[in-house]
């Protein structure tokens, strides 16, 4: 019998869009006062998947919380899924992440969660900010150059 099983703690993150094919933009959020990555830039909508829920699910509750904003759930389109590692050893380093894009929502996105950001701005996928947290560079650097793999990893050797 197994009883120390491998664990992941899986997220939802919303990658809100506008704009078409070379002028596309993302909404990004300055992190703060989180205990991760801090002072970097990232998804302006993300958080861990709660009991009980889906990603979707997760997405849209995330995006609600963190940015104010409505989303229906047939407007989040997948983008990929990121298994992650920080190589600790401890079961909240070892993540799966859902990606997804978003172009259609209600309300002015705005910075809904006091103390949580420093921040909110819009960057073109070209020319994103820095600092951007890793493995969230990459999956956006994949989506400028035409959309990332269905499944990658990070931090793994």
């Amino acid at each position: 019998m197994v009883t120390d099983r491998y664990r992941v703690v899986p997220a939802s993150y919303v990658l809100l869009l506008r704009g078409e094919a070379d002028r596309t933009e993302v909404l990004l959020q300055l992190r703060a006062n989180t205990g991760f990555m801090d002072g970097y830039w990232a998804a302006a909508a993300a958080g861990h998947v709660e009991a009980g829920e889906d990603a979707l699910a997760a997405a849209v509750r995330e995006a609600h919380e963190e940015l104010g904003v409505t989303i229906d759930p047939a407007d989040l389109a997948p983008l990929t899924a990121v298994h992650r590692t920080r190589s600790t050893g401890e079961p909240i380093d070892e993540r799966v992440d859902f990606f997804f894009t978003c172009r259609r929502w209600s309300g002015e996105p705005h910075e809904a969660e006091s103390g949580k950001t420093a921040g909110l701005g819009w960057f073109p996928l070209a020319v994103l900010p820095e600092p951007t947290v890793p493995h969230e560079r990459a999956v956006l650097d994949a989506l400028r150059t035409g959309g990332p793999a269905a499944i990658t990893s990070h931090g793994f050797r």
